[in-house]
């Protein structure tokens, strides 16, 4: 059996299924795979997601809602890069990303791409577009 690595998004805020849901909503080839939820007397709040499978563009992704509150959370310096195939591609995911979210590099023309954005979403992710 070979190893396999998975990215593993820690949400504290309740929100790991909204979250999961919409980057699903984003990417052609996404599903979610399994979602189970905290029940009455679990360590998390009843309803919210206790170990969810996710994924996009046929990359699996795994998310749960901390049952408990730590001192930190996401950061840029881990990203979800993303290589897009069209302008229209790049524009409509950076415009979604970036709704309540914040810019972190605007879309623009850099010595590296051109065409790139880096954008936290609205639950603290972070994305790095990339025209291809």
């Amino acid at each position: 059996m070979s190893q396999k690595t998975t990215t593993f998004l820690m949400f504290q805020n309740r929100d790991a299924e909204e979250a999961m849901n919409f980057y699903v909503s984003l990417f052609e080839d996404s599903k979610v795979v399994a979602v189970s939820h905290y029940g009455p007397g679990g360590p998390g709040p009843e309803g919210t997601v206790m170990h969810a499978t996710f994924t996009l563009a046929g990359q699996e992704y795994m998310c749960i809602d901390s049952s408990e509150q730590h001192a930190f959370g996401f950061t840029p310096s881990m990203s979800i890069w993303v290589a897009c195939d069209t302008e229209e591609e790049i524009d409509r995911l950076y415009a979604a990303l970036l709704e309540g979210g914040q810019p972190l590099m605007p879309i623009g023309s850099y010595g590296f791409s051109t065409k790139f954005g880096w954008v936290n979403d609205r639950f603290g992710v972070s994305w790095q577009l990339n025209l291809a």
